[in-house]
């Protein structure tokens, strides 16, 4: 076997080997950014969650924002952990059928305050 065939099998293994990314929920446009939203598990279970809020601007990860979240409208906006400068936010946020089931995103910065809405796939 040559060197071009045995990479190419190589690289074939590799790719079968890994896994399929679920997403949680569509991402979605802050100013000019990307926001995905990644849960820990994945999908979704009824009960306390970790998610991943990620932040993309055309320069790469934004950082220099306040990102804060909760799930139902009657709770308090609870503060996100930053992941160093790298555009991720974590934080746990209890979910459930029906009304929490849609992960809110507060993001303020550059003087402006947004909240993005993921309806969330929980699973059963």
């Amino acid at each position: 076997m040559n060197i071009k065939y045995g990479g190419l099998f190589v690289l074939m293994c590799l790719v079968a080997c890994g896994g399929s990314a679920v997403v949680d929920a569509p991402p979605q446009k802050w100013q000019d950014a990307e926001v995905r939203v990644e849960s820990r598990p994945s999908p979704p279970r009824p009960g306390v969650n970790e998610f991943l809020i990620i932040v993309t601007g055309s320069r790469g990860p934004v950082h220099n924002i306040v990102v804060s979240v909760r799930t139902d409208d009657d709770d308090q906006w609870v503060q996100a952990i930053q992941d160093g400068e790298v555009g991720v936010y974590r934080r746990a946020a209890r979910v459930a059928f029906g009304t929490r089931s849609v992960l809110q995103v507060q993001i303020k910065g550059g003087g402006s305050e947004e909240v993005l809405r993921f309806p969330l796939s929980l699973s059963r």
